[in-house]
């Protein structure tokens, strides 16, 4: 067998190797209901040409505005009644469905979901509010990696992992290999200059909290860490105290950007 064919055999079994991947990593939901009361409807081109669906949920008196990356699976309207409680405590939440999710077209990538991310903080920026990425598992990574390209004034994520490939060296060992250097908040976040937030429930049992210790322990001051007692993955939300000290750390941010706030 000739060198080339054995190169053009491997670059081949590459890039199934990353459908594969693309597939087991994104779980998109296409069934999104009409919008609850008090959400509006909202559609965004990405510079790929594409249109994403949003909602967004308007504060009556709005400190900031969180741009929300969701997790890998399901689509927005999975997270809404917590979208709805975030805006009660006086925060504007934008949730956007990335391509391939929800009504959104396209199909999801790691590099299109970045770019999905950036389309969405783009959208918001007019409003002159103070933005703040926000993400859950894997759109916690997603919004990281977005406060490396677009100027935010803070950083919140929740159950978020260091990289993929420790997540999936927690399931499936060796395997993880081939996951390779996707997703990789860890290399990120300590390149971050804007206050970070970090959450993670103690009784994950997908992201394992060692993770979003050792993710908190590299990023920069000034940071703050919560941790949940008795949080798993899919739940974690569902804490007012969660949600109440989030948007305790978005109007400190807030505050302070706009010369309000002592210092951190």
């Amino acid at each position: 067998m000739s060198r080339r064919i054995v190169i053009l055999g491997c670059v081949a079994a590459a890039g199934c190797a990353s459908v594969w991947l693309d597939r087991l990593i994104f779980l998109p939901d296409a069934s999104v209901p009409d919008p609850p009361p008090g959400v509006e409807e909202r559609w965004i081109a990405t510079p790929d040409k594409l249109r994403l669906h949003g909602w967004y949920v308007p504060a009556r008196e709005a400190r900031a505005v969180l741009v929300w990356s969701h997790g890998n699976a399901g689509n927005i309207a999975g997270r809404v009644d917590v979208a709805l409680e975030l805006a009660a405590r006086g925060l504007d939440v934008l949730a956007y469905d990335y391509r391939g999710y929800g009504r959104s077209e396209g199909r999801p990538s790691e590099a299109g979901v970045y770019l999905d991310a950036e389309a969405a903080y783009d959208s918001v920026r007019e409003r002159g509010l103070p933005i703040i990425c926000f993400g859950e598992s894997l759109g916690g990574a997603v919004s990281i990696r977005l406060a490396t390209a677009r100027q935010c004034a803070g950083v919140a994520v929740v159950s978020t992992w260091t990289t993929l490939r420790d997540v999936a060296r927690r399931h499936y060992g060796p395997l993880a290999a081939l996951v390779g250097k996707r997703f990789d908040s860890l290399a990120r976040i300590g390149t971050l200059s804007v206050p970070v937030f970090v959450a993670h429930g103690d009784r994950d049992e997908i992201v394992p909290f060692a993770l979003g210790e050792r993710l908190f322990a590299a990023a920069r001051e000034p940071k703050h860490f919560v941790r949940i007692p008795g949080g798993h993955h899919n739940d974690v939300l569902a804490s007012a105290r969660l949600l109440d000290t989030i948007a305790e750390f978005a109007g400190r941010v807030g505050a302070h950007l706009c010369g309000r706030g002592s210092a951190w």
